[in-house]
């Protein structure tokens, strides 16, 4: 694959990318309300994310509880505790893969 074929792709990504983000944005520009349906998505898709992220996450620690299982438990609940003291996502995940790594490092 050249390397215009490459940039191309990952130009035309980049404009997918933006346009769906800024979708939402220009449909509900000025005085126009969100409809309830999309409230109702805004306020519990979050929450349902991270569920199948924590599930997803912890799929294979119960098979290998001694290889990655600790680590990932400990991660989880370093990331839960951080958030809850912080209140900062970035901060959370930060804290969570670091604890990951040094775990999966020492263990």
């Amino acid at each position: 694959m050249s390397k215009e074929m490459i940039f191309i792709a990952i130009f035309v990504s980049a404009v997918i990318t933006f346009s769906l983000r800024a979708l939402p944005f220009v449909a509900f520009r000025g005085g126009r309300q969100m409809p309830e349906k999309l409230i109702y998505l805004g306020k519990i898709l979050p929450s349902a994310i991270m569920a199948v992220l924590i599930v997803y996450c912890l799929k294979d620690a119960i098979r290998d509880v001694r290889g990655v299982g600790i680590a990932q438990f400990v991660a989880v609940i370093v990331v839960a505790v951080s958030y809850k003291w912080k209140h900062n996502t970035l901060v959370s995940i930060a804290f969570g893969t670091v604890c990951n790594m040094l775990l999966r490092i020492a263990i």
